[in-house]
């Protein structure tokens, strides 16, 4: 018997242009998402405009009044305004579930998320949803991560011979995934890649294996340089992150093999590393094909703006 589908939302703190907000947006209401809390973390008056209109979502400039009515200076690093976003709206969303992931996340279920989660005990408190990494010049198609096992390291560096000794399954950005939390757990923080309960107990997670975490990360050389230095000094490649493999083992975490490469080869060596990595190079592509890691994913992003925010562009 098929469980009757829950109401689940998103919150998403966000930085970027309008095209790429609204195409976030529209996927997810396609999707089946009941409501979308986006926080604007920079004023953006154009997005603004198109999202408040629609029924589903709730969009909020991140100002100096939003920071008042949350009581709370405005916190320096972007990580800590995610989370702040979130627990907020945990506390307050009338879904059962929800779910905080970025505006290059984009989820796939196998089949309707609301039944999905549906179909959880009731002790499940959070879904893991695993990554998997566009690859670059290829639209639609992405490549799953070399799974954990005794042979991942050789594996990993028999597909990115160059590169892929430090790098955690092959992945340039998180291998975590994100969550899908149960909403209703008193004094609760949602976090990044975690959902914490009262007194800051980690809330285990259970891996939604019928679905995926479409993470467009890296989607073309030229999108990747334009994030990169962010990434580099206060992203996801910033210098306190922990290494890809034991330091004992020669692991460098992603920001100094970043650096490291640059220092030494420049923009030709960082185009090197992108290539391998996004799998341009047609040997790594072959060899993920032969792995069968290669995943087939079309999100169909114009298409759906253009369904729900018929009045954008």
């Amino acid at each position: 018997m098929t469980a009757e589908p829950v109401k689940w939302g998103i919150v998403s703190t966000i930085k970027a242009d309008t095209r790429a907000i609204l195409d976030f947006a529209a996927y997810h209401l396609d999707l089946g998402a009941h409501r979308l809390h986006i926080y604007l973390d920079e004023p953006n008056p154009e997005a603004y405009t198109h999202l408040k209109q629609h029924p589903k979502v709730r969009v909020t400039t991140c100002d100096a009044s939003h920071w008042k009515r949350l009581k709370k200076h405005r916190p320096v690093k972007h990580q800590v305004r995610q989370t702040l976003n979130a627990t907020h709206v945990y506390e307050r969303i009338q879904t059962e579930w929800i779910a905080h992931i970025d505006v290059d996340e984009f989820l796939w279920p196998s089949f309707d998320l609301g039944q999905m989660l549906a179909a959880l005990p009731q002790g499940v408190l959070s879904a893991r949803v695993r990554p998997l990494e566009a690859l670059a010049g290829r639209e639609g198609e992405f490549k799953a991560m070399i799974p954990k096992g005794p042979e991942r390291e050789a594996e990993v560096r028999a597909v990115y011979p160059a590169f892929g000794g430090f790098l955690k399954g092959g992945f340039l950005s998180h291998t975590a995934g994100k969550v899908i939390a149960r909403t209703g757990l008193p004094n609760a923080e949602l976090r990044i890649h975690n959902l914490f309960q009262e007194g800051g107990t980690l809330a285990e997670s259970h891996e939604l294996v019928q679905a995926d975490l479409c993470h467009c990360h890296a989607a073309s050389w030229e999108h990747w340089q334009s994030v990169y230095r962010y990434r580099l000094e206060r992203g996801s490649y910033r210098p306190e992150l922990g290494p890809g493999y034991a330091r004992i083992m020669g692991g460098l975490n992603t920001h100094e093999l970043l650096s490291l490469i640059e220092e030494e080869h420049g923009e030709n060596g960082l185009r090197s590393f992108f290539d391998e990595i996004s799998a341009k190079d047609p040997a790594v592509y072959r060899k993920l094909q032969e792995r069968g890691l290669l995943r087939n994913r079309p999100l169909g992003l114009e298409e759906k703006r253009q369904k729900h925010f018929p009045g954008f562009g």
